[in-house]
């Protein structure tokens, strides 16, 4: 069997270390950075370099290879058999982290994500022996791991296997005889072992899919578990209504819900840790007609907050909302609806604004990220701790920056409004549909508008769209309909945003759909955005009390504002997304 030549671990460390910038992989002063950082910090330093994106992880992959001389391979666009991965056992896969994927005659092509895991190289090493085998040793990242072994695992297969099981369980108890009345048979359900493994292989692959929610719903003949993947709803599994009480009941135990109380909606939480990372589900049951419904949002705290760049924000409004995050008080609000990544684009900024010589507050709902010096409260209604009540203990912890997750009544805004007028750097979300759109929104909770112009610094909205799949890209020519929506959008946009666009001969992309995207075309999400900045003219128009389309009028004319569709189609033309996609998300 091929092996990877193991050194000692200090030496290999600090030689691949050298290896990595001699290669050009990292420039030195980056990775004399990102030491310092990862010692302080307490973590490995090449999880760092991946996590804090000095190196993308295929590309140190690439590097290991590189260094170990082994092979790099991408497994996530390759079909494995079964019978391949039948070869070791689940467990053995699993637990030494690599992946057989190819067999052509005795040779055995295997892909390992750590060369220098000796018990996994003694393991391939009893393989080839046993089966007869020559293997070939690759180095593949763990996300392309993840990805091959999800791809094996039907969900389907699993909860089919879950199902089988309890069907037995339930014969051999009738069998017996010991049949029990149904309230106490339904808690006993619970505790057995298929209805669990069935709760926990919805997870997981929800998890693995990066499902942001799993939605689980009974009808009158069965019931159904339903994904939000890049934020549309995908049909994943359907059940027997007879394990539905079962199932809601092993979610209410995990959340520390009332089983017995399927009336009236409960909200809970749960947490799980899975391959190292923490991940935090939020429960809200609901009560229907043929039964209790059950969604889970999920929340990876161990995932860190992008850059502004990494979401999308370019061009002036990129420009705006650094200047605007400059100044040294006043309000900065973000809008948009329930999951448009509002919060996400404040933890960006939390993130830029994080120094040591600034005391940053926050009072959420939920904490969604994690963010080392920043000081994070969640706020807690049942006990009295809101929005409004939060804030104003905020107030009396000195604090230089604040973000509060939402404003919701006049009380929140006034303090949020006299919070920014003495002194402090507020920030802020409102569900409005457009970034101008939040002015009468405050103004109709009773803030003054003398109030607003004073402490506004600038308003942004924004929306989620679709990425095209990078592995199935390809350039087209937009349908009549389409070009006509993208030149009359365009009409308006100053020149500078169209850098690198031909408006005469246009093109756009699309993905023709693939393994790696599930044959969506899509994979994963970027922010459209649109940003107003409160200037002395703008200011001017909310004292005179302006209808907010009015005002927006005036940015869109006389300040070059670029609205959220037409930063969305300047998007499309570049190629992140599609104008379809964009007109999805943008109509009115």
């Amino acid at each position: 069997m091929q092996q990877p030549v193991v050194s000692a671990q200090s030496s290999r460390t600090a030689s691949f270390e050298t290896f990595l910038f001699e290669k050009g992989f990292i420039n030195r002063e980056n990775l004399i950075k990102a030491r310092v950082e990862s010692v302080t910090a307490h973590r490995n330093l090449f999880d760092y370099l991946v996590t804090e994106r000095y190196v993308s992880e295929e590309d140190l992959t690439r590097a290991r290879g590189l260094f170990f001389n082994l092979p790099y391979v991408d497994l996530r666009n390759k079909n494995i058999s079964k019978e391949l991965l039948e070869i070791a056992s689940k467990e053995t896969i699993s637990n030494y982290k690599f992946v057989p994927f190819e067999l052509l005659a005795d040779v055995l092509k295997v892909a390992l994500t750590d060369p220098t895991n000796l018990s996994a190289l003694e393991a391939l090493e009893f393989l080839s022996q046993k089966k007869k085998y020559r293997v070939e040793v690759y180095i593949t990242s763990y996300s392309s791991f993840q990805a091959a072994i999800r791809k094996s695992g039907s969900i389907t297969k699993e909860v089919t296997a879950a199902l089988q099981e309890a069907v037995e369980k339930e014969q051999a108890d009738v069998t017996k005889k010991q049949i029990k009345p149904i309230a106490v048979e339904e808690s006993k359900i619970v505790d057995e072992g298929p209805i669990s493994k069935i709760v926990d292989v919805v997870i997981r692959h929800a998890i693995e899919a990066k499902a942001s929610d799993i939605h689980v719903e009974p009808s009158e003949e069965d019931l159904r578990v339903r994904y939000r993947i890049d934020g549309v709803l995908h049909s994943s599994l359907i059940l027997p209504k007879s394990v539905h009480a079962a199932i809601i009941s092993r979610i209410k135990i995990l959340s520390n819900l009332k089983i017995d109380e399927q009336r009236l909606p409960q909200d809970g939480r749960f947490h799980v840790g899975l391959e190292g990372k923490s991940i935090d589900f939020r429960v809200s049951t609901f009560p229907t007609v043929v039964g209790e419904k059950v969604v889970l949002r999920i929340l990876d705290k161990s995932a860190g907050a992008p850059t502004l760049e990494e979401l999308g924000i370019s061009g002036r409004r990129l420009e705006t909302m650094k200047d605007a995050i400059s100044k040294p008080h006043g309000m900065f609000l973000m809008t948009g609806p329930t999951g448009s990544g509002k919060s996400t684009t404040l933890y960006a900024i939390l993130s830029i604004l994080n120094k040591p010589g600034v005391n940053i507050v926050t009072l959420e709902d939920p904490v969604e990220y994690f963010i080392d010096g920043v000081n994070q409260a969640q706020i807690r209604p049942e006990i009295g701790l809101t929005f409004a009540s939060g804030l104003r203990s905020i107030l009396r912890q000195d604090p230089n920056i604040i973000m509060v997750g939402e404003i919701r009544d006049r009380e929140t805004a006034e303090l949020a409004v006299n919070s920014a007028l003495t002194g402090h750097l507020v920030f802020s979300t409102l569900h409005t549909n457009s970034a101008i759109g939040g002015i009468p929104r405050l103004v109709d909770m009773g803030i003054e508008p003398f109030l607003l112009t004073a402490s506004l610094n600038l308003l942004a909205a924004q929306r989620l769209v679709r990425k095209i799949c990078e592995k199935c890209k390809t350039q087209t020519k937009p349908t009549e309909a389409i070009e006509k929506i993208i030149r009359t959008e365009m009409a308006t946009v100053d020149s500078s945003e169209l850098a690198g666009i031909n408006l005469k001969d246009l093109k756009v992309w699309i993905g023709r759909g693939c393994p790696v995207c599930g044959n969506t075309g899509y994979k994963g999400r970027i922010g459209i955005y649109e940003t107003a900045a409160v200037t002395k003219s703008i200011q001017e128009l909310i004292n005179d009390r302006q209808m907010a389309i009015k005002i927006e009028d005036y940015a869109v004319k006389e300040e070059k504002m670029i609205l959220m569709r037409q930063d969305g189609i300047l998007k499309a033309l570049r190629g992140a997304t599609t104008v379809e996609e964009v007109i999805r998300v943008t109509k009115e």
